[in-house]
């Protein structure tokens, strides 16, 4: 109900302006509404996957361990994928890259209902199902530019920011009563389900025509996206901003099973309202970007944003109340898309079209890349001394670097 009424609402604002302006070209509507009910699923079965993980074993170095196999290969691959991005079509690479998730969410979703699931065949699916998302994110990203004009770019990435967040709020929170009254296989089945809808959207979106390129290697395709990154070293610095938060802050969601039975002692449904309540702290975020005007100054507003961030996570490590760690949460999450948004939409304007691609390749290696390297470090810390104090540890030093970067580049607080 709550996801056909969020829908029925898009679709209704979908003509006017403001708010969802991005909305009224209907091309990128559909490709909007189809992600958003893939999201859902998605969020079903992270939520599931790590209970289970953590049914399996107790461990929290484990959970780091699946959350490392499961992201790392963003470091590795994002950065071919950006090259494949710039070169091959977008409808036939979201095309294979989505039926790919979706068997591997019908084959985690077999495994686990006969009762044949171990945690080392979670390890190779997840990483399985990292590679996919790795090849997918900068196609996925540079569709997003492709399917509305110049001047509604912001609007669009907040667009999508709402939606992957939204579905950060209903994904969990149906997560925790499918667990409860249905299993955790059944969160995979549905995550499989979910991926219907968008494969349809995507044969029937109408991706512009790809001008034509030079001949070159794929080699020389890849070097000149580092050297343009490397001359520029405001977008450098944006970059290196994404992979603090990533390796320093985003483990928080990896760790969050272990917060949810050790810590907070919530229980499953517990867990599922607490990854939403980041949710719904990232939704607002989004909803204040989608609110902005372009000509806002966007530097400051990364920076500040990764500062509220870091405190919000180092505050939620010390918190032993539940309600208290929701609230705290919810800021995280909505800082935490205020910033890493705000530099998509950054790269998205500044950037040439020829090498967006790649550049964008960049922005997804450091998001998403990075935040496996900081699982196995908070995992091993954990299993040392407590999660807590692991996650501290990690927020804490990320917010003194970001301080520092925040003095000592001006070149990003004059953004705009």
């Amino acid at each position: 109900f709550l996801v056909g009424l969020v829908l029925v609402l898009v679709h209704l604002l979908a003509p006017g302006s403001g708010w969802f302006r991005a909305l009224r070209h209907a091309d990128f509507r559909v490709f909007w509404t189809g992600n958003f009910i893939s999201n859902i699923g998605s969020w079903m079965q992270n939520v599931a996957q790590g209970w289970l993980v953590l049914q399996i074993t107790g461990s929290p170095l484990w959970l780091g361990v699946v959350g490392f196999a499961q992201q790392a290969p963003a470091l590795v691959f994002s950065l071919l994928a950006g090259v494949i991005a710039d070169r091959t079509a977008r409808r036939r690479m979201l095309l294979a890259t989505q039926a790919t998730m979706m068997v591997l969410a019908v084959g985690l979703a077999v495994l686990t209902h006969l009762n044949r699931i171990t945690v080392e065949q979670i390890v190779v699916i997840a990483f399985l199902a990292g590679v996919t998302m790795a090849l997918n994110a900068p196609t996925y990203q540079a569709a997003i530019r492709d399917l509305v004009p110049q001047e509604d770019t912001l609007n669009a990435i907040a667009l999508n920011s709402i939606q992957f967040n939204m579905s950060r709020v209903v994904g969990p929170s149906l997560a925790g009563f499918t667990i409860a009254g249905l299993g955790v296989a059944a969160c995979f089945y549905l995550n499989a389900l979910s991926y219907v809808p968008l494969l349809f959207v995507i044969t029937r979106v109408r991706f512009p025509e790809r001008e034509a390129r030079e001949a070159s290697s794929m080699r020389e395709d890849l070097v000149e996206g580092f050297h343009y990154v490397w001359k520029h070293h405001t977008i450098l610095l944006l970059v290196l901003l994404v992979a603090t938060v990533s390796m320093f802050g985003l483990p928080y969601l990896v760790m969050m099973p272990a917060f949810a039975r050790d810590v907070l002692q919530v229980g499953a449904r517990g867990l599922g309202y607490l990854v939403a309540s980041a949710g719904v702290g990232a939704l607002l975020g989004g909803i204040h970007l989608a609110m902005m005007k372009s000509h806002r100054r966007r530097g400051p507003l990364v920076l500040g944003a990764a500062l509220t961030f870091f405190a919000a996570i180092l505050l939620f490590c010390l918190s032993r109340q539940p309600v208290l760690s929701a609230l705290l949460l919810a800021v995280a999450g909505g800082a935490m898309v205020s910033s890493v948004a705000t530099v998509n939409s950054l790269i998205q304007t500044l950037v040439p079209d020829a090498i967006r691609g790649r550049v964008l390749s960049m922005h997804t290696m450091a998001f998403l890349g990075f935040t496996p390297l900081g699982s196995l470090l908070v995992g091993a810390i954990a299993e040392r001394w407590t999660t807590p104090m692991a996650m501290a540890l990690s927020s804490g030093f990320a917010f003194v670097l970001t301080a520092v970067v925040a003095f000592a580049a001006p070149s990003i607080r004059r953004l705009k």
